[in-house]
């Protein structure tokens, strides 16, 4: 595995309906600890969503993360991770970051690593372990590909969104 400054953890609630704990959360959040502790990446970025004072996938992650030995300075926290597309474009335009690594399952990875090289990033991923019995996410993961050509190759919404992730990140300081 290729060592880089960063790696942008993709999020994911903590838990799943009813409570129960989400093993793609927890999967992920091993992933990065050891990416971190093994000396592959230096910084997380931690992107999800945060739409409410009860919802906020950046700020379990770093709790997570911090459980798991990762020292605080090393995070930065982005609120406004709402959709991968978010996440990967406001990783380059809000952070300034050209090279990371991403930080998912492996599906997931693949349509991150295909965002990424269609908006001119060079990123590598890490596959987290990957949930058997996840269903519904895999099913999401399906969906979201066609979005995801239509955000690059119809919609171009690349300005659109790293505008209002600077805003969004602004007002949640």
């Amino acid at each position: 595995m290729p060592s880089n400054d960063v790696g942008l953890v993709l999020g994911t609630s903590k838990a799943v309906y009813g409570g129960k704990e989400n093993m793609f959360f927890r999967y992920r959040m091993e992933a990065a600890a050891r990416l971190y502790k093994e000396g592959k990446i230096k910084f997380l970025i931690l992107s999800g969503n945060h739409d409410s004072v009860f919802y906020n996938e950046p700020n379990d992650m770093k709790k997570a993360l911090m459980s798991l030995g990762v020292p605080e300075n090393v995070m930065t926290l982005d609120f406004a991770g709402f959709r991968t597309y978010d996440s990967i474009i406001r990783c380059k335009e809000v952070f300034n970051q050209q090279k990371f690594t991403i930080i998912s399952q492996p599906m997931h990875n693949a349509r991150a690593l295909f965002l990424a090289n269609q908006l001119g990033i060079e990123a590598i991923a890490f596959a987290a372990q990957d949930v058997p019995n996840g269903y519904k996410t895999y099913l999401r993961e399906y969906l979201a590909r066609p979005k995801a050509i239509l955000d690059v190759y119809l919609l171009d919404r690349s300005q659109y969104h790293a505008k209002k992730g600077i805003d969004l990140k602004e007002a949640k300081r």
